[in-house]
């Protein structure tokens, strides 16, 4: 048993149950795509990826990321991958959405009110369409 898990502080349960309820979403989202666990040393994880070989810009690829959560020291990292290939994706995004956004990719969620689940419910929607509009769904 992890320390956290022995004796959780009030942050930490928040930030689990984010983590939770961004896993929820996603996997709504998880049709075309293979599900990992795991892959972040020492950290809760969770990712959305296309297993199948593609050529995007010319170049050969044999997988492309959709959607990561990653569980922070004081946030839960949702990396939306599409918001760094796809231009379109980002203006349509809420701008309650966005707030959250630091960097290219990644949306630090520190709570999920019923507002900001369906601005994630719909990102996921515009990025899976962006993909879709490229054909590499």
């Amino acid at each position: 048993m992890t320390a956290r898990a022995a004796n959780p502080t009030a942050k930490s349960v928040v930030l689990d149950n984010v983590f939770d309820e961004l896993r929820a979403i996603l996997l709504r989202h998880a049709g075309p795509f293979s599900e990992h666990e795991g892959l972040v040393r020492n950290k809760r994880d969770y990712h959305l990826k296309l297993v199948k070989p593609l050529i995007i810009d010319g170049r050969k690829k044999d997988e492309l990321w959709f959607a990561s959560i990653i569980m922070q020291k004081d946030s839960v990292g949702f990396y939306l991958t599409p918001l760094s290939c796809c231009d379109d994706v980002k203006a349509k995004l809420s701008p309650a959405l966005l707030k959250h956004l630091d960097g290219k990719t990644c949306l630090h969620m520190k709570a999920l009110t019923p507002e900001l689940k369906k601005d994630v419910d719909a990102a996921l929607k515009i990025a899976m369409a962006a993909y879709k509009k490229r054909k590499w769904l």
